[in-house]
């Protein structure tokens, strides 16, 4: 057997970084935040541990069944061990269960019987799914007797990520258990047992034996281990859904908005990977000899000449926007959050904004742009992943009173626009910076707008004017750059994207406090559990930082 070393690039690690949104969502569902609270409701926890057990049971058999099709005693010895794990991991379930004063009968304790509870339709879903892939029936065919050697791989790929599920899950959430957080835990013992030494050297094997059993694969073969192991991480992430909830809770935040939702993002490296001046920059290069002008010096740069100013510009820029900061950050720490100062300070980012676009429109290298180009630009523009998904569903949900707003200081609203002409995404309403044109062709002059923190800010407050003052309308602000910093401080919840060094630096400076989101809606949910509601501008100055657009939409739209 060919074996991969430690750090190697397993497959299975491959396809849980492939799927790992699945995983995102499984971590933001309200069951898990519940638990994660320490206040989960006994019977919701019972019945999700008599489901789990129905889980490491037909695990147990289709390990099994994983064996005899093995052609390889080293792999039928390993996939015993990861069998005998499961066993073992059977009559820890049972010796825990006492501890939470659960009554079970005689009969509910003994290994073959059903531990007090018929399996639900979510659960079904995944076993009768996984004894399908164990017994041979792969895509919906029946595999050959020569085929079946490879039954054990497909096995695999069904039950890797419901064990890696687990131990992530349980990692995630074990910081939040235990005395020093201010909660004795009840169900600590249980998500221990997943963080466990054993648990992490089964999920290891596991993968080891996937990646093994999968090196003769032919291609078409694996793109089926590829299927198999997504299809089992989905309907993880289904069985997770489908726990009964009885509490309230804190996710998803689109239930919490009754009475209308109003989503504001920033654009640039926030829903993009690159900033929309680069790709102007771009345009006006390729495209200056279509736009020539004897009369405009400018116009007749060799494309190296317009690329070298553009990069004089660029260079400018940042060293002068470092500097920015520098000076700003060279005012005295403040020891608690302080608004006033802070929005004292930001002045010196819009004098220098301002400066900036004055020395392009000045420069002219703006001039000669076509609509046109910009506007394809803009369509064939990569967001950055699961953006577009997510403004997808939310305009797409006729249940949710949402308004969606872009406020940036792109020089071009038209190339937003265009980024997102796709669906129906049209709705999103810009607020930005303008080019100015003559008969489609910019004329090197932008029409001014947004030019500072201060200036994004009005436009949200103008835009909130109209809304409702209900707590049951709420308003979120996506964005990352210190342009987004008050936007950020003003919405009800600020989410922090893709956040750049000097956001943090500057944040920290005047006693903005940074959260990762989902520990910030533990503690709303530990809020809501004592004292029947809770309100999402309780702290001032704390915003709410997330690494993906998948975990935006599992708190705000779920799954």
């Amino acid at each position: 057997m060919v074996r991969m070393e430690e750090g190697g690039n397993l497959l299975a690690r491959r396809l849980w970084k492939k799927f790992e949104r699945e995983s995102v969502f499984a971590k933001y569902t309200p069951f898990v935040v519940c638990l994660a609270s320490g206040k989960l409701d006994s019977n919701t926890f019972r019945h999700f541990l008599s489901q789990d057990v129905h889980f490491l049971r037909t695990f147990k058999h289709a390990y099994q069944m994983a064996e005899e099709c093995a052609d390889d005693e080293q792999d039928r010895t390993s996939i015993r061990k990861l069998r005998k794990r499961v066993n073992r991991m059977l009559k820890t379930h049972l010796s825990l269960v006492p501890e939470w004063s659960f009554q079970l009968s005689q009969e509910e304790e003994k290994e073959e019987e059903e531990y007090g509870s018929t399996p639900t339709s979510a659960t079904l879903k995944y076993t009768d799914f996984l004894m399908a892939t164990a017994s041979g029936k792969v895509g919906g065919n029946l595999l050959t007797p020569f085929e079946r050697t490879k039954v054990s791989a497909y096995t695999l790929a069904a039950m890797a990520p419901c064990i890696s599920l687990c131990a992530y899950i349980s990692k995630e959430i074990q910081g939040f258990l235990g005395p020093h957080n201010g909660t004795n835990h009840i169900y600590k013992k249980w998500v221990d047992n997943y963080c466990s030494l054993e648990f992490e050297a089964e999920a290891k094997e596991m993968e080891e034996m996937l990646d093994g059993l999968s090196v003769s694969l032919t291609g078409e073969e694996l793109g089926l281990i590829e299927k198999l192991y997504h299809q089992a991480m989905k309907l993880e992430l289904d069985f997770f859904y489908a726990q009964p909830i009885v509490e309230q809770t804190v996710v998803p935040l689109s239930r919490k908005a009754k009475c209308g939702l109003t989503i504001f993002s920033d654009f640039d490296l926030t829903c993009t990977a690159f900033d929309s001046s680069a790709i102007l920059a771009e345009i006006a290069i390729v495209t200056a000899p279509k736009a020539a002008d004897p009369h405009t010096q400018l116009s007749r740069m060799s494309k190296a000449d317009l690329r070298n100013t553009w990069s004089l510009l660029s260079t400018q820029y940042a060293e002068e926007y470092e500097q920015c900061i520098e000076n700003i950050l060279s005012y005295e720490k403040v020891e608690t959050f302080n608004y006033e100062v802070l929005c004292k300070a930001l002045q010196q980012i819009a004098d220098f904004e301002k400066n900036a676009n004055l020395r392009v429109i000045q420069s002219g290298v703006l001039k000669g742009l076509n609509l046109e180009d910009i506007r394809r630009a803009g369509q064939s523009l990569i967001l950055q992943d699961g953006c577009r998904d997510f403004f997808q569903k939310v305009v797409d949900d006729e249940n949710l009173k949402s308004d969606v707003h872009v406020i940036s200081y792109c020089w071009c609203g038209d190339l937003i626009r265009s980024a997102f002409t796709s669906g129906n995404l049209d709705v999103i309403k810009v607020h930005s910076n303008e080019l100015a044109y003559e008969e489609s062709i910019s004329t090197a002059k932008i029409v001014r707008k947004l030019e500072s923190p201060m200036e994004k800010l009005q436009v949200l407050i103008d835009i909130l004017k109209d809304r409702s003052n209900s707590e049951q309308h709420l308003t979120v602000y996506i964005g990352g750059s210190v342009g987004d910093l008050l936007c950020l401080l003003e919405a009800d919840i600020g989410i922090v994207m893709g956040a750049t060094s000097s956001l943090m630096k500057l944040g920290d400076q005047f006693g903005v406090s940074f959260v990762p989101l989902f520990s910030g809606l533990v503690e709303k949910q530990r809020e809501l559990a004592k004292a029947g509601s809770f309100d999402w501008k309780g702290l001032p100055g704390t915003l709410y930082t997330v690494s993906s657009w998948a975990e935006i939409e599992a708190f705000i739209l779920a799954a």
